[in-house]
């Protein structure tokens, strides 16, 4: 008798279709780019779970560099290997870097302009606003996490007070506070 055969899920059809949806996001992701890379790799094009999102970008923020950049290496590999992470790097890297050296040209000119300082200022409320959002959404995810949805919600709200309130250093947080989490998720995990 034969096994039921496993879900197919979807997938980058080559390189190419993996360097420009890297490059779509990345143009996307003015401001904040974590609330965009979810919702196009999890609920639009299906390339991964919600629960395999919050574990690779938990994965991505903890290595040095960009988290979207890590975390486009991470699913590149994931698909294609080496030469998926490079496809997806370089989708997530080369337009927006010429974009970017063309607005640094332009900033230089109007830097002292009120407006600017302004419109800037705004971009960052919404950035913020993005992250938040996000965050909600993907919540739902913490159930089926090990540490349960109690155990989330006290180390994400404690990391946010040590962090947002207390001012601690991220890096001491992140070591200790993660470091915590990391040990009883392994204890939890441990059959």
């Amino acid at each position: 008798m034969s096994s039921p055969p496993a879900e197919v899920r979807p997938q980058p059809k080559s390189l190419t279709d993996l360097f420009v949806s890297f490059t779509l996001l990345a143009l996307q992701g003015f401001g904040g780019v974590l609330a965009v890379v979810q919702r196009e790799l999890v609920e639009k094009k299906h390339w991964m779970t919600r629960e395999e999102f919050i574990e690779d970008w938990a994965v991505a923020q903890i290595m040095p560099g960009p988290n979207v950049v890590n975390l486009s290496l991470m699913v590149g590999g994931r698909y294609f290997g080496l030469k998926g992470a490079m496809a997806a790097l370089a989708g997530m890297l080369t337009v927006p870097l010429v974009l970017v050296l063309l607005l640094a040209v332009l900033y230089a000119q109007f830097a002292a302009h009120p407006g600017v300082a302004g419109a800037l200022r705004g971009m960052a409320a919404v950035a913020a606003g993005l992250i938040a959002a996000t965050g909600m959404r993907l919540s739902g995810a913490l159930t089926k996490n090990v540490l349960g949805l109690r155990l989330c919600t006290v180390f994400g709200v404690t990391t946010f007070a040590a962090i947002a309130l207390l001012r601690w250093p991220l890096a001491y947080v992140l070591l200790g506070w993660g470091g915590v989490a990391c040990v009883v998720a392994f204890y939890r995990l441990k059959p």
